[in-house]
């Protein structure tokens, strides 16, 4: 009986040395989040990762490791064994010229940060790059206006910028509890760092991101973060009166901005910041987006920041929910949008040697802020989420590319 165990371990063990191990993101998969913490974790281990582009959701195939095998367990990821005229057979299939398919090797593990205000006091709970990160066991570092103006960008690949007003004005949206917190410490940053006031130290940090982007970096930004960051572009002098927020006539100069083009900023107390932003009151219900799809073999980046296994995404609000289409430039991409009322509602883009993306909304598993309940999304009750997997195609996105210079 020992005999025959044994022998059973042995072939095993030698069927495994020649098997691949796939990561399905098809419906069959039970956890697509946490599946990109495993491609990650793979990367980490300086293990080859073969992203396959619309081929069952966008799965993730690599060599078979059985630390990666017990990860999956633990993770409760679906996970298939397959041989490798298994896995010759998928290449082949991919490879095929009618099939609208293709590999993508991912060779390094991205640098990840995310802009927030989170410390000891602030806690940020809220936002969903954060929330999606941790819940997929994928490592970054928060960082902040102080270590973006001492040049700390240089040391990371991707940077995510959420529910931020680069314009420098008194938060508008105040019904959360850490805006008065946030206001302060923004307010002492700034003195401290040697500016007049916030929107002058946040003309600069929005400078020294945009060099980031243009030299190599990768962008990812969502809701409030995305439109007053191209604001906050369009505008060399911003001059605000943080008490009825008064915008002083600045001369906006669209060539600066990267998504978005003629714009008007709003005026005095108003639950948005320009026209760019459009979309129903909190209290509505909305209906779903569609992601586009693109040709994987040539328009790869897009395919990429696609991958699902759904075409059809739950819309959800934010401080900027949606997207003017009116206000988007020829240059930027759109990924999604709500068909029946063109509202854009993802979009990409280049500059320089950069890529970034605008995302908008706040959290792609609240649909609704009736009574203003502000508790973060727990996301085991949504580890299907197609909304939230767009964050983590673009999480992933860096380690597709050749690395970049740092500078």
């Amino acid at each position: 009986m020992r005999t025959l165990i044994t022998i059973l371990c042995i072939l095993h063990l030698g069927f495994c040395q020649a098997a691949s191990l796939l990561i399905p993101m098809d419906k069959l998969q039970k956890n697509h989040l946490k599946a990109y913490g495993i491609a990650f974790l793979a990367l980490e281990q300086d293990m080859v990762v073969d992203w396959l582009l619309n081929y069952r959701g966008g799965s993730f195939l690599m060599e078979f490791s059985t630390g990666i095998e017990s990860e999956c367990v633990v993770r409760g990821v679906t996970y298939e064994i397959v041989s490798s005229a298994q896995s010759n057979t998928i290449l082949r299939n991919i490879s095929g010229p009618s099939a609208n398919m293709h590999l993508v090797r991912m060779g390094r593990a991205p640098k990840i940060a995310v802009y927030s205000p989170r410390n000891e006091l602030i806690e940020d709970d809220s936002d969903a790059v954060l929330l999606v990160l941790d819940y997929a066991e994928i490592p970054y570092e928060i960082i902040y206006d102080p270590e973006i103006l001492d040049d700390q960008l240089v040391m990371f690949d991707w940077l995510h910028l959420h529910h931020e007003d680069f314009t420098g004005q008194v938060d508008k949206f105040n019904w959360r509890e850490s805006a008065r917190l946030e206001n302060e410490m923004q307010i002492i940053n700034a003195q401290r760092l040697g500016y007049a006031s916030v929107p002058e130290m946040k003309r600069d940090v929005v400078q020294k991101i945009k060099i980031f982007l243009a030299g190599g970096g990768y962008l990812f930004a969502m809701c409030s973060g995305a439109e007053t960051f191209d604001l906050a572009l369009s505008a060399e002098e911003l001059e605000i009166n943080p008490f009825d927020y008064e915008i002083l006539d600045p001369e906006l100069n669209f060539k600066n901005t990267l998504a978005f083009e003629n714009f008007i900023l709003e005026q005095g107390y108003s639950r948005r910041y320009s026209d760019i932003n459009v979309g129903g009151g909190f209290e509505e219900d909305l209906g779903y987006f569609n992601i586009f799809e693109f040709s994987a073999k040539t328009d790869i980046v897009p395919s990429i920041l696609t991958q699902n296994h759904e075409q059809m995404i739950p819309e959800f609000f934010g401080r900027t929910t949606a997207f003017n289409k009116y206000t988007v430039k020829p240059t930027a991409l759109i990924l999604g949008e709500n068909g029946e009322n063109g509202n854009v509602r993802y979009i990409y883009g280049e500059l320089g040697n950069g890529h970034w993306s605008y995302y908008s909304g706040h959290d792609p598993e609240r649909r609704s802020y009736r009574g203003r309940n502000t508790s973060p999304t727990d996301l085991s009750l949504f580890p299907n989420s197609p909304g939230y997997r767009l964050i983590l195609n673009n999480v992933l996105f860096p380690s597709t590319r050749k690395k970049r210079q740092k500078t």
